[in-house]
């Protein structure tokens, strides 16, 4: 897994309620994966609809009050624990082979993996997707 530049988003996605609006602090951590897919959905012709592939860039946002003797709001190390089995499964895959991305958007992608991941990792907050460095959606729990 890569560490990499943060960049912003271009669609959005909302997923979820907003229980940490008011965190004092949000941290992120960056993944990088390499997927193959095609959309199946798009118009005839559309470029998309042909099997290609993306360095999809992965954001995990959490928010939080930093513990007073730690000083973090969480150890970075516990949010690659809770993504690494969602990045084994995505990493060097065929996504729409993957049972709920068989139409595998930005958008789609983003969802799949706030759905997963919500339940594992407290506080978090946004999960954004690159599948370009100039596109891509996120899913945030305070846009609610």
């Amino acid at each position: 897994m890569i560490v990499t530049p943060v960049h912003t988003s271009c669609r959005r996605v909302l997923c979820a309620a907003r229980p940490n609006a008011d965190a004092a602090m949000h941290i992120f951590k960056v993944f990088q994966l390499e997927a193959a897919h095609r959309l199946p959905n798009v118009p005839a012709g559309h470029k998309c609809a042909r099997l290609h592939g993306h360095s999809f860039r992965v954001e995990i946002h959490v928010a939080g009050e930093p513990d007073p003797q730690m000083g973090w709001v969480m150890d970075f190390a516990d949010v690659k624990s809770a993504f690494a089995p969602l990045y084994e499964r995505l990493d060097h895959h065929y996504l729409n082979d993957i049972e709920g991305l068989e139409n595998p958007t930005s958008e789609v992608l983003a969802r799949w993996i706030w759905q997963r991941l919500e339940p594992r990792l407290a506080g978090l907050d946004k999960v954004v997707v690159h599948e370009t460095c100039t596109s891509g959606a996120s899913c945030s729990r305070s846009s609610f």
